[in-house]
């Protein structure tokens, strides 16, 4: 029975410690935000190359707990503002950040 209670704890210390390392924090993601932020990156992308207005710009995304940030260059405001528009259309996302520029 004493071994019973030794192995019981273990294992529990074992699962309490494996979760808090796949817990996050306020500047890392826990494995699902990280693979949730993957897939909101894609579809972000997607709907931009999609967007006909936009197939020519260099136009990078970066999504961290929801939020996307915009970053490369458009060729006018009007891109930009459609790029921003386009990524908050797309479900999961909960904030867009504009650090594009135009050329």
């Amino acid at each position: 029975m004493n071994i019973f209670t030794r192995v019981t704890s273990l294992i529990a210390v074992t699962a309490f410690a494996g979760m808090l390392g796949c817990a996050s924090t306020s500047k890392t993601e826990g494995t699902g935000e990280y693979v949730d932020d993957a897939v909101i990156t894609t579809k972000v992308k997607a709907a931009i190359f999609e967007d006909p207005s936009l197939k020519s710009a260099e136009i990078n995304v970066e999504t961290f707990k929801g939020v996307v940030q915009l970053s490369g260059f458009v060729s006018s405001s009007d891109s930009a503002n459609t790029a921003v528009r386009t990524a908050q259309a797309v479900k999961g996302v909960t904030s867009v950040k504009n650090d594009m520029r135009v050329k």
